[in-house]
């Protein structure tokens, strides 16, 4: 495979960044864009120099892969139409509506040697990046994402538009099963939960406690990982990142000395990060860095999650 031939397959507000990533890529053609929305797919694919598309199924037989940047309710549809046809797929999150969805479609994939990457972008963020090497065998995650209400992406639930960022990275980090999940959570805004937090305790011993906002008056990502003798903290929205560890003797009788290390952070795109990763799994037939599976399991646990703020929100719910 030399030129690798891409597309889009919805250029909302993400989907345009997809689009504009692959252009720059020397040794990709980005083909086309494809969108329901006619004339904004006119006007990505004029500012791209790629041709436009209003059905994505005429973009078999022309490409390689794509990055699927619709709304969640069709990810399964167009993922499935897209491996059918021997094309691999960058996906969005959450991967799917359901599990046995995105079940489907990690079976589909690998029966066709295809590479299905879910679109976890955080995983490609260089403030987690930088100190990843310094995690071993966490004890407890604390990690808070609250951002301003936008309209866009309340197709769901905060726990699958936000929270299932922390969710990834935290069931990565602490590679263990569940024992246990507790939530809480309510509709403010939308008809879905729009703040939730959660507590999730592993077999393993660690411990996450998670918490998700579209209704915050600013904007923070951010995720500290407490381990034997040190603690590490990570700003993804300012990709500021730091590991605090028990130092030699005492700051103060009885305190044990803290160092301090401030890492560098490099600056980097991330989503072109995440869309070179991809086309280098194509290439190499190597597994993506984020796997379908990753995608699932991320999934899983935000639908739990999501079960169990339902079951407390009917525990209010007035008795008549």
């Amino acid at each position: 495979m030399n030129r690798i031939r891409a597309a889009v397959i919805g250029v909302g507000y993400l989907g345009k960044f997809h689009a504009e990533k692959y252009a720059s890529i020397s040794d990709v053609e980005l083909v086309g864009v494809a969108d329901s929305d006619a004339l904004r797919a006119e006007e990505v694919a004029s500012a791209v120099g790629a041709h436009a598309f209003s059905d994505y199924r005429e973009l078999v037989g022309k490409v390689d892969l794509v990055s699927i940047v619709v709304p969640t309710r069709m990810h399964y549809e167009t993922a499935a139409f897209f491996l059918d046809n021997g094309i691999h797929i960058l996906l969005e999150k959450p991967v799917t509506t359901t599990v046995k969805e995105a079940a489907d479609l990690i079976t589909v994939a690998e029966n066709k040697g295809l590479i299905l990457q879910a679109g976890h972008l955080e995983r490609f963020n260089p403030a987690l990046e930088a100190v990843r090497s310094e995690i071993i065998r966490p004890g407890f995650i604390d990690a808070v994402r609250v951002a301003p209400y936008k309209p866009r992406g309340t197709d769901v639930s905060v726990i699958l538009d936000l929270m299932v960022h922390d969710i990834d990275i935290i069931s990565t980090l602490i590679n263990s099963e569940i024992s246990s999940i507790s939530a809480s959570g309510a509709s403010v805004y939308s008809s879905e939960p729009d703040i939730a937090n959660a507590r999730i305790e592993y077999v393993n011993g660690a411990t996450a406690n998670i918490t998700a906002s579209r209704i915050s008056l600013k904007s923070e990502r951010r995720m500290q990982i407490f381990q034997k003798d040190a603690y590490i903290s990570v700003d993804f929205q300012n990709r500021i990142s730091a590991v605090y560890r028990k130092g030699e003797g005492e700051s103060a009788p009885g305190v044990p000395a803290v160092s301090i290390n401030e890492v560098d952070v490099p600056q980097k795109d991330q989503i072109l990060a995440e869309i070179q990763a991809f086309i280098n799994s194509v290439r190499t037939k190597s597994p993506p860095v984020v796997t379908g599976e990753d995608g699932k399991r991320a999934l899983e646990i935000a639908i739990l999650i999501e079960e169990k703020i339902k079951e407390n929100q009917l525990l209010l719910s007035p008795k008549i």
